[in-house]
């Protein structure tokens, strides 16, 4: 893929907050798999879309799969295709399977298409295009799937977040973002039907 292979990005897998989300009596990797799975049903009736919206930006299909796995676990965690939901705004935050961030105060965006269409999945991954770019500019020397992985983390909380390497899930929810992302990804290749 134009960006650097998935499949060779290390990973950590799930924090232990992460995966309590699922009441799992463990982290790390395996957590991130058993997330994925549980999300495997539900993720089938994107999967063509996913891969037509992968090709076109040169983005693995699994790693698609992986956030919206992650942000919304298949559409199952959103209300009318809305989430994460801010008490002090009174308002949703986050807009369809990816969660492109609404609020005026973060990214921004103004949704585009209906939260489960094809033209959302471009706009998500145009974002996560975004930030890859802007994480390969400002750590040039780092690998190409380094510069993924630091994509993935500044895809939850802005590039401005993402300062080395080595802590690069610092400042991301669950301290575990792109490592939780990356395990996901992996799966859905392996298992659940997003090979290239």
């Amino acid at each position: 893929m134009d960006y650097g292979n998935i499949m060779d990005v290390e990973t950590s897998g799930a924090s232990a907050q992460t995966a309590q989300q699922d009441n799992l009596g463990y982290s790390g990797v395996r957590a991130s798999e058993t997330m994925a799975q549980t999300d495997a049903g539900r993720m089938s009736q994107y999967r063509d879309m996913i891969k037509r919206v992968g090709k076109r930006y040169g983005i693995h299909p699994a790693l698609i799969a992986a956030i919206i796995s992650r942000e919304s676990r298949a559409g199952n965690a959103l209300h009318d295709g809305w989430g994460d939901y801010d008490t002090r705004r009174g308002a949703y935050n986050a807009w369809g399977l990816m969660q492109v961030d609404v609020n005026p105060n973060g990214g921004g965006h103004t949704p585009q298409g209906a939260w489960n269409s094809e033209e959302h999945l471009c706009q998500g991954t145009e974002i996560l295009v975004y930030f890859i770019k802007r994480i390969s500019s400002k750590f040039s020397g780092w690998s190409q799937e380094e510069k993924l992985k630091g994509g993935i983390a500044a895809y939850n909380m802005g590039d401005g977040n993402v300062h080395s390497y080595a802590n690069v899930d610092a400042h991301t929810t669950g301290k575990d973002y792109s490592n939780d992302v990356v395990a996901r990804a992996h799966w859905y290749e392996t298992h659940g039907g997003f090979k290239i």
